[in-house]
């Protein structure tokens, strides 16, 4: 198993020093123990203006396997499609992404990988019978969560519980046909990527995992939940007959979704 692994990162100096040091040092272990051909961790800093990218090109001089893409402008979708079209140029048999808090940790995330088998892609699940999520979540982030996947549910007809958890991992020939239609930037785009793979008959597994969650503040829920609700909305329009009132209204605006 050839494994690329994208970590989009947006202002996260406090926090990717530890993550690339527990990835880089994971799975550089897994290599010399022969359990994975090779891997490689790509991150893909994202309009950033903290010290994220010094820190980044530390540990790439130190551990070899770990590349990064500097892009001053984009959200989390713009930085892992990003990702994927770089993977792309490599070898990666299996090409995924998790986010920049380790939350999910390498171990977790190497033991998702194991459970691909025959199907194309497993995505991480908070809320599946045998998920672990440290420390328990809020109320008002269980309430905001279940709402959004009422959505989902209601205007995507998908069978998935959690479509937002940050660890996800495809075969590369999935990522490969899909990769360009990909065009949400920001809050829809974990949901786009297993729509459009489904309507292609992608067989995706979701999967219970362990989740430790190191900030809860980093997203503000009341404040992020309306533009969330507006871009599934948005996103089920785009994928319906009226599409075009969408397309030729960020025409007259000069909006694009890439």
């Amino acid at each position: 198993m050839i494994l690329s692994i994208i970590i989009p990162a947006h202002n996260e100096e406090r926090r990717i020093a530890v993550t690339l040091e527990k990835y880089g040092n994971f799975f550089s272990h897994k290599k010399i123990k022969k359990e994975i051909k090779d891997f490689n961790i790509i991150v893909v800093l994202n309009a950033c203006k903290d010290k994220t990218l010094e820190i980044v090109k530390k540990y790439a001089r130190k551990i070899k396997e770990i590349k990064y893409l500097d892009f001053k402008e984009g959200g989390k979708g713009f930085a892992v499609r990003e990702g994927f079209k770089n993977s792309l140029k490599g070898k990666a048999e299996l090409i995924g992404f998790v986010d920049a808090d380790m939350s999910t940790s390498p171990e977790e995330y190497f033991r998702l990988s194991k459970l691909i088998k025959d199907f194309d892609g497993v995505v991480a699940s908070r809320y599946l019978k045998g998920a672990e999520i440290e420390p328990k979540p809020t109320i008002k982030r269980i309430f905001v969560s279940r709402i959004y996947n009422f959505l989902i549910r209601t205007l995507f007809f998908m069978p998935y519980r959690d479509t937002q958890c940050g660890a996800k991992i495809f075969k590369r020939k999935a990522i490969e046909e899909v990769v360009s239609e990909l065009g949400m930037s920001q809050w829809a785009f974990d949901l786009e990527l297993i729509y459009v793979l489904r309507k292609r008959s992608y067989r995706i597994k979701e999967a219970p995992t362990v989740w430790s969650d190191r900030e809860y503040s980093k997203i503000n829920l009341i404040a992020a939940g309306p533009f969330m609700a507006l871009a599934i909305i948005r996103l089920r329009i785009l994928n319906s007959p009226f599409r075009n009132f969408i397309k030729l209204y960020d025409k007259m605006i000069g909006f694009s979704r890439y």
